[in-house]
Order: C-alpha cells, then sequence, then structure tokens
C-alpha cells in the first residue's frame, strides 16, 4: 500500500522545466533595443533584477571592442520580452596587464559623477607613463582627470556619457588636457558603476524648422481673383482702340549730302603728269699712263 501511495505521489508531481517559458532579453535604448539573450523562467517577476554580461563585440560586430564587457538589468517584462537597464562596464584583465609594464607609472582615479538628467554613477579611469613621475605629478594627472569627467557629466545625459566612455572620446579629451602637465601614454576609463538610475527626462535637442509663410485669408484669395480677371478685361479694350487709331506718319528724313568716298575723290581730282626719272651721269673714265700704254702696243 505504501508503494502505490509514492508513485501516485510521483505522478502528481509536475515537471518544473515544463512550467518555464522562454523570455528574450532586448539592450536599452542606447544599443537601440537589439535582443542580446534568452532566458527561462516560470513567472515574469521572477526575471526582474537579474543581470546579463556580454561584450561590446556581441552588439556591434566589432572586434577591436572584445575586451569591454557591458552589464544590463532586467527592470520590466512586457509580454516575452524583457527590457533591461545599463548597470555598469569593465575591461578584461588581459588587455589592462597588456598596458601596464615595468618602470612606469600607473595613476588610478575614483569618482563619483552626476549627469544632466538626474544620474549618479562613479567612474574609474586610469593613466600609464613611459617613465616614472613623481607623486606631485600623479597628483596634477589626477586633479585633469577629475575636472574633465565632472565637466562632461555636467553637459550631457548618461546615455551620451556612456557612449563617449565605449567610444574612447572621454580618454582622449583627459590625455589632451594633460599634455601641457606631462606627456601621458594611455588613458582608458576602466570601470563604471550607475548607482541611480535617471530621475529627469530631457527632450532631445530638434533642428530648427524653416519659417514656412502664413497661410493666405479666403478673403485676401478673393481680392487677389478679382485683380486678375479685371487686368484679363481692361487688355482686350485696349488692343482696339489702339486698332481703331489710324497709324501715325513717320516724319520724312531731309536727304543730307553723302560725303564723298575716297575712290570719288581720287576720280574727281586732275592727274598729276608724271615725272620723269632721269638716270644719273657716270663720271668720265679716267686715263693712266698704263692705260695708253696698251693701246699703243695694241695698234
Amino acid at each position: 500500500m505504501a508503494k502505490a501511495r509514492a508513485r501516485a505521489a510521483a505522478r502528481k508531481v509536475k515537471d518544473k522545466w515544463k512550467a518555464k517559458n522562454w523570455y528574450q532579453v532586448l539592450a536599452p535604448p542606447l544599443f537601440d533595443n537589439v535582443p542580446i539573450a534568452e532566458t527561462l523562467a516560470d513567472r515574469p517577476h521572477v526575471l526582474i533584477n537579474r543581470v546579463t554580461e556580454l561584450s561590446l563585440q556581441d552588439i556591434t560586430n566589432d572586434f577591436r571592442k572584445s575586451h569591454i564587457k557591458l552589464f544590463f538589468k532586467i527592470h520590466k517584462v512586457e509580454e516575452s520580452n524583457a527590457r533591461t537597464q545599463f548597470v555598469g562596464h569593465t575591461l578584461t584583465s588581459d588587455y589592462l596587464r597588456r598596458m601596464i609594464r615595468r618602470r612606469r607609472s600607473r595613476i588610478d582615479g575614483v569618482y563619483d559623477v552626476a549627469t544632466r538628467d538626474g544620474a549618479y554613477l562613479r567612474v574609474k579611469p586610469f593613466a600609464t607613463t613611459d617613465k616614472r613621475i613623481q607623486n606631485s605629478q600623479k597628483k596634477l594627472i589626477r586633479d585633469v582627470m577629475r575636472k574633465t569627467i565632472l565637466d562632461a557629466g555636467k553637459t550631457k545625459t548618461l546615455n551620451e556619457f556612456i557612449k563617449d566612455i565605449l567610444e574612447g572620446k572621454t580618454g582622449s579629451d583627459i590625455y589632451k588636457n594633460c599634455k601641457n602637465l606631462y606627456p601621458v601614454k594611455r588613458i582608458e576609463v576602466h570601470k563604471t558603476e550607475v548607482i541611480r538610475q535617471p530621475t529627469v527626462e530631457v527632450e532631445k535637442k530638434k533642428p530648427a524648422k524653416k519659417e514656412e509663410p502664413e497661410p493666405e485669408k479666403p478673403e485676401e484669395k478673393k481680392e487677389k481673383k478679382k485683380l486678375v480677371e479685371k487686368k484679363k478685361t481692361e487688355k482686350p479694350e485696349a488692343k482696339e482702340e489702339k486698332a481703331e487709331e489710324p497709324p501715325a506718319e513717320k516724319p520724312k528724313k531731309e536727304k543730307t549730302a553723302e560725303k564723298p568716298t575716297p575712290k570719288e575723290k581720287a576720280a574727281k581730282e586732275p592727274k598729276k603728269p608724271a615725272k620723269k626719272t632721269t638716270k644719273p651721269k657716270t663720271p668720265p673714265k679716267k686715263t693712266t699712263a698704263k692705260s695708253k700704254a696698251t693701246k699703243k702696243t695694241a695698234k
């Protein structure tokens, strides 16, 4: 009897895996709501606060971003879709080890930043140098890092701030500001943690629209039509009046004596007698004693 009861109880127990459903995890709007994973759950509210981890390469298909790890937390479930929020990011340990070497200095910083839309997050940048530097120089570099990060947080929303960090724009801004103090080799933001999500909705700046001309009133349209009709009626009347009037005689131009052409002038003028050309007389040849002697011998 006991064995039969145990068998009946085993049949009544339901399979937990059959009761569960698949849910698709979507990235936040910053990453265009791309599907990033799938998860199982028997009830939707069980998914809340689950964290998924993946590399930036899986979203952008850019192998150069494979060292960046992103963390997303589920905060809402709609039917079979689980919506997420960005929680933070880190760089892989092998990437960090490649950047740090002997006889070099590493400058770390930890700063709490408040963004324009009310979010609050912790940013951890670090810088590396070619040589070992003094503590006073490290302090100056930390101050520059702190100032640039806080200024960026005041003017940007959480999405804009995170986008600049992942693309490396924040690191390049710190690098430019540190150039005047000490030539830093590399600056990276190796970790971020979102402590508080945005509390204020900031409207995006829309491009200025061109001013369109105001629509004409019906009264103005009617007046314009009347003016056009009047012009049409006036034009044919004016043509008829012109046709009735006889054409005005043109005043005859008095004939003026035309100036003679140079050929005519040459024909009228009397021809001058041609001048006789006289050949110049050749002087008589002088006879010398030698010439006389030759003449005598010839005789």
